[in-house]
C-alpha cells in the first residue's frame, strides 16, 4: 500500500478524532449547570446595575464600584473561592442578561415582581423598600405624599422599573410619564416639566445627597413594600441552593446588616 495514503488516512483520523472531542467538550460546557461552570473557571459573572446608588453604584469621581450588593458579591465569591467578574446590566435588559448567559447572577437588589418571577429564580430577599417620591424644592404644590396624586400632577417614571405598572395601577387623577431611563426622569423634574419622580429608598437617598434641587417625598403609611433580591436562571437548583445559604449565613451572622450600616441602608435591611 502506498505510504502516502496510509498518511494521509492517519490525517484524517486523528482530524475527526480531535473534532469529536472538541464537540464533546462543548456540549458539555453548553449543558453543565451554572455553579459547575463557576466553579470549573473559578470566577463568577455578577450583573450589577452602576448607577444604583447604595445598591452597586460607580463613583463618577473616583470610578469606584461600591455598594451593598458590590460587597456582597465579593463575600460570596470568597466563599466560593472564585474571582468575581462584574457585568454592567439594567432593569430593562435584565431578564435578557440572565437569559442569555451574560452573567450567572444578578445582584442589584432586584424587586421581586410578577414578570421577573415569571421568567427568572428570585431570591430570599434581603432589602425591602417602600416606594418614594423625589420632588423639585422650588415645587410649591407638592409638600406631603397626598399632594402627588392630583389633577394636573405629572409624575415621572422610568421604562422598564416596576414603578411603571405600579402607578398606573394606583394614579387616578394625576398624569403618568414614562420616560426611556432614570436619567430623564430627574431632568423632567429639575427642567419642571414633571412634578415628581417615582423612585425607591436608596435612590431617594442619593437625589436629596447629590442634588442641590432635590426633596425627598415619603408615604405618610406604607404604600407599597417591595422585597428586593437577587436573580439567576430557572432550572440552576445547584447554584440557587448555594445563594440561598449564603443569604440564611449573612443574616445570622451579621455580615448583612454590617453591610446595610456601611452604605446607610439599614432601615431598609432584612435581617430575619
Amino acid at each position: 500500500m502506498n505510504p502516502n495514503i496510509v498518511s494521509l488516512k492517519g490525517q484524517r483520523m486523528a482530524r475527526t478524532f480531535l473534532i469529536f472531542i472538541v464537540a464533546i467538550s462543548l456540549t458539555s460546557s453548553l449543558f453543565a449547570d451554572a455553579l459547575s461552570s463557576i466553579l470549573e473557571t473559578k470566577k463568577i459573572r455578577v450583573c450589577i446595575w452602576p448607577e444604583y446608588y447604595g445598591i452597586s453604584y460607580v463613583n463618577p469621581r473616583t470610578q469606584e464600584l461600591i455598594g451593598i450588593d458590590v460587597d456582597l458579591a465579593k463575600e460570596f465569591a470568597k466563599e466560593l473561592g472564585v474571582s468575581v467578574a462584574f457585568k454592567e446590566s439594567s432593569f430593562a435588559t435584565l431578564i435578557k442578561d440572565i437569559s442569555t448567559k451574560n452573567c450567572d447572577i444578578a445582584m442589584f437588589a432586584i424587586g421581586h415582581t410578577p414578570e421577573r418571577k415569571e421568567h427568572l429564580s428570585l431570591t430570599t430577599p434581603h432589602l425591602a423598600s417602600d416606594v418614594y417620591a423625589v420632588s423639585s424644592k422650588s415645587n410649591k404644590r407638592i409638600q406631603v405624599w397626598e399632594d402627588i396624586d392630583k389633577v394636573g400632577v405629572v409624575v415621572a417614571v422610568a421604562k422598564g422599573t416596576y414603578h411603571v405598572a405600579l402607578m398606573q395601577k394606583s394614579l387616578q387623577k394625576a398624569k403618568l410619564l414614562i420616560v426611556d431611563s432614570l436619567h430623564a426622569r430627574e431632568q423632567e423634574v429639575e427642567a419642571g416639566r414633571a412634578d415628581v419622580f417615582m423612585t425607591d429608598y436608596p435612590f431617594g437617598i442619593r437625589m436629596v445627597e447629590e442634588r442641590e434641587w432635590a426633596k425627598l417625598i415619603k408615604p405618610t403609611k406604607p404604600f407599597h413594600m417591595t422585597p428586593y433580591g437577587w436573580a439567576l436562571a430557572q432550572n440552576e437548583p445547584a447554584l440557587l441552593e448555594r445563594v440561598e445559604a449564603f443569604i440564611s449565613a449573612i443574616k445570622h451572622d451579621g455580615r448583612l446588616l454590617s453591610a446595610a450600616k456601611h452604605h446607610h441602608l439599614e432601615p431598609i435591611v432584612l435581617s430575619k
